[in-house]
């Protein structure tokens, strides 16, 4: 396994599968196996998952709700979507655990680096939900901070694209696939892979991304056992 720890970002919207909102089971489902498969080889995984599924602030402030408040529904959803996969990592034997960056005892236990750490290195798989705790930021930097927090070796970003393009895949069909690029041409080019302030945040702490397509059952294990899977974003 070319990674030892990892922090995964799955998409709140890629966990609806064929519904047009909230937890499609099949996917869900799909997920938990493919964790689990790398669990087993002893890579030490922590994830966070977006909660647009379900909720998402940005764009409920721009129907009317308050920014702040839409903010903490946006968090409270990631924490149902991180409860969802608890409970299907437990189907499969996976020993796991919720961390919220907000307190909800006993939903889960409060986040810091050390607890993380410490259930990282007991063989748990940490869920950590409720982005930085605090509005105007989102999960995507949410995920580089755990990320750097944890000392990972990589984030994996799972979506339903197999990378990133030169444009959007889904809308320009002319669209070409970076195998690797750079932080800096992520900037120049305008490609929208993370909002820039966790773009800026990995690459000040040189911490890889690697985007690649979570939908295909499989290609987690074959992306951690260094297959040629979607791109790499590096300085």
């Amino acid at each position: 396994m070319i990674y030892k720890r990892i922090l995964l970002k799955l998409s709140g919207e890629s966990l609806m599968g064929n519904k047009s909102y909230g937890i499609d089971e099949n996917r869900l489902e799909s997920y938990a196996k493919q964790i689990s498969e790398i669990a087993e080889e002893g890579i030490q995984i922590g994830i966070v998952i977006g909660g647009g599924n379900i909720f998402r602030g940005l764009s409920g402030s721009a129907k009317g709700f308050d920014r702040v408040k839409g903010d903490s529904m946006g968090m409270l959803a990631t924490v149902i979507n991180g409860l969802a996969l608890s409970s299907a990592l437990d189907v499969k034997g996976c020993k796991n655990k919720v961390l919220t960056a907000i307190r909800m005892e006993p939903i889960g236990d409060f986040y810091s680096k050390a607890k993380a750490i410490e259930l990282l290195e007991n063989g748990y798989i940490t869920i950590l939900c409720a982005g930085t705790g605090n509005p105007y930021f989102t999960t995507d930097t949410g995920s580089s901070l755990r990320a750097i927090e944890i000392e990972a070796n990589a984030m994996l970003k799972g979506t339903r694209v197999d990378g990133v393009y030169t444009a959007d895949p889904e809308k320009d069909p002319t669209a070409v696939k970076y195998d690797t690029i750079t932080y800096d041409e992520i900037y120049n080019k305008g490609l929208k892979v993370m909002d820039l302030t966790a773009t800026t945040m990995c690459k000040e702490n040189n911490l890889p991304i690697v985007v690649f397509n979570m939908d295909i059952e499989g290609n987690l294990k074959r992306l951690m056992n260094g297959e040629p899977i979607g791109t790499i974003v590096t300085k």
